[in-house]
């Protein structure tokens, strides 16, 4: 298990990646560069061990943005985390896990999404900065 899995989060990433599953080639790049290994193979549906896609485990997902920096086929993401229910939602992929897991991706978006807005919304406000002080005249 990864270090830190399971711990609540303090706060969330202003940005999520999402992988639009229609353009990943399953090349694997993205999993390379991921400091969290948030980004999961899934076995595609005609040949499982040849085809395949990669998928992001949101709650583990930091927002650092090198997945989609490095992604060769644009086909990942990010997404302002007020936003992330909707992106997942649309997301796509193989018709078969689209079925068996669009649920519960869908409920992990949407759990996160509340939490950034609460979080956003329980952030104090931020002080006005002072006025500069005037400068003193150097002629005397």
């Amino acid at each position: 298990m990864a270090k830190g899995a399971g711990k609540a989060r303090k706060k969330l990433p202003k940005e999520l990646a999402v992988v639009n599953a229609d353009n990943c080639t399953g090349c694997e790049a993205c999993i390379e560069v991921c400091p969290v290994d948030c980004i999961y193979k899934v076995p595609g549906e005609d040949l499982p061990t040849v085809q395949y896609f990669v998928d992001i485990d949101l709650e583990r997902c930091i927002g650092c943005s090198l997945c989609e920096r490095w992604c060769p086929w644009d086909a990942i993401d990010m997404v302002p985390s007020d936003k992330i229910a909707a992106a997942v939602a649309d997301k796509g992929g193989p018709p078969s896990y689209v079925a068996k897991h669009q649920a519960e991706l869908n409920r992990v978006a949407q759990m996160l999404e509340d939490l950034y807005k609460e979080q956003v919304a329980s952030k104090p406000a931020k002080p006005a900065p002072a006025p500069a002080a005037p400068a003193a005249s150097a002629a005397s």
